[in-house]
């Protein structure tokens, strides 16, 4: 089974647009080689150097419905996906999905999710608010270091219940 994160993002920018700024910023921090273009993560997606995959797509409204997440529907346009290296240094992995998160978040002012698989929110940003999860074992010191925008510490859910 596959190590996967989303980031999600609520935008009026397309998945190109996206596609662009995270290229920007993966090759503003040399984390790919140049094959890592916008194109390229449209596509199949590229890879960095410590094996992470990095693909980005549109979104379509889930047929079931968006999730709510603290009590507000989420619904997300593009999505960023990472795909871990189950064979690489798996924390490595995270440290640079951070990375490139919050970097994204510094390009693209909307609202945003960064999440494990729909089980784990690690990051949100609703209405210009950050806040990122109260785990120390996601967010260590060296982590929270990445992050130069102001935050809290608060611990959210998905919920997919009908009435919320």
């Amino acid at each position: 089974m596959a190590i996967s994160y989303s980031f999600e993002l609520a935008t009026p920018l397309s998945a190109g647009e996206v596609a662009t700024n995270l290229a920007a910023v993966v090759q503003g921090l040399r984390l790919s080689d140049a094959s890592a273009d916008a194109d390229t993560l449209l596509g199949d997606g590229a890879r960095t150097l410590n094996g992470t995959r990095i693909q980005v797509i549109p979104k379509s409204p889930a047929p079931w419905g968006d999730p709510l997440i603290g009590g507000r529907v989420f619904s997300p346009t593009v999505a960023v996906i990472f795909r871990l290296d189950k064979m690489a240094n798996i924390a490595g992995q995270q440290d640079v999905v951070v990375r490139l998160a919050v970097e994204l978040l510094l390009r693209i002012p909307d609202d945003a999710v960064l999440h494990y698989d729909f089980e784990e929110i690690w990051l949100t940003r609703r209405d210009g608010g950050l806040s990122i999860n109260e785990r120390s074992d996601l967010w260590p010191q060296h982590r929270l270091a990445i992050i130069s925008l102001p935050y809290r510490r608060q611990t959210q859910e998905f919920d997919f219940s009908e009435e919320g």
